[in-house]
């Protein structure tokens, strides 16, 4: 006995589901990127042109939307590293993905909110982020050990380094987007081995995390 075919209403609900997905990433990733991740959820949805209830049902969190909408940028994140890995000159390759994350923070203030944010509640994302991490770790353990690199750099001066341009860019983006370039000049000079005088302590891992997880709870609470 043939089954009845479904309901016309539930035909065009199941075709409008991955266009409604989409089109609610498409408008994230725009008013992200322009705004930062502060963007309320409804704004996003009046922008993509569906009701509330079809962005949570889609996105029932936050961090699910902004773990959508990022995914992608992380991988590129992680193919910049490799290459950072397989330049011939570990300071070349230390300084080129530095400047490769900043550039990224500058283009997309969302990413610059990301970058220095810790994201939970979102595996895929949090498994990007630490592979990222770990990457960074070894390029800049290599210039370490090149000489190039100063000998009291630690992986969370690179936090404290993209969150200070992550503020210029909310500042500047609008009125002198090409600001962070001068920043990120004179802050590389500051970690050539070369140039270095004594500096004050580097905050520990945990604090470091607690500063990330603030914004954190600020920003990607999960919304039912």
């Amino acid at each position: 006995m043939a089954m009845p075919a479904p309901p016309a209403r539930e035909v065009r609900l199941r075709a409008d589901a991955p266009r409604n997905r989409q089109a609610i990433i498409g408008t994230a990733r725009k008013l992200y990127g322009k705004r930062g991740l502060d963007v309320p959820f409804d704004e996003i949805a009046r922008a993509a042109g569906v009701g509330n209830a079809t962005l949570y049902r889609h996105f029932p969190s936050r961090c699910a939307l902004v773990a959508a909408v990022f995914a992608d940028t992380l991988r590129q994140v992680s193919q910049a590293a490799a290459r950072a890995l397989d330049n011939p000159d570990p300071w070349d390759g230390f300084a080129g993905h530095v400047r490769f994350l900043c550039q990224l923070q500058a283009t997309d203030r969302g990413l610059a909110d990301l970058l220095t944010t810790a994201v939970t509640g979102a595996p895929e994302l949090e498994e990007l982020r630490a592979r990222a991490y770990e990457d960074f770790v070894r390029i800049a353990q290599r210039a370490k050990d090149s000489g190039a690199l100063r000998a009291d750099f630690v992986p969370e001066d690179l936090v404290l380094l993209l969150m200070a341009s992550a503020g210029l860019v909310h500042r500047t983006a609008d009125a002198a987007p090409e600001a962070w370039n001068r920043f990120i000049d004179l802050a590389l000079d500051g970690l050539r081995a070369a140039a270095a005088t004594p500096a004050a302590r580097s905050p520990d891992p945990a604090a470091v995390w607690r500063a990330m997880r603030s914004r954190f709870v600020e920003r990607c609470v999960c919304l039912r």
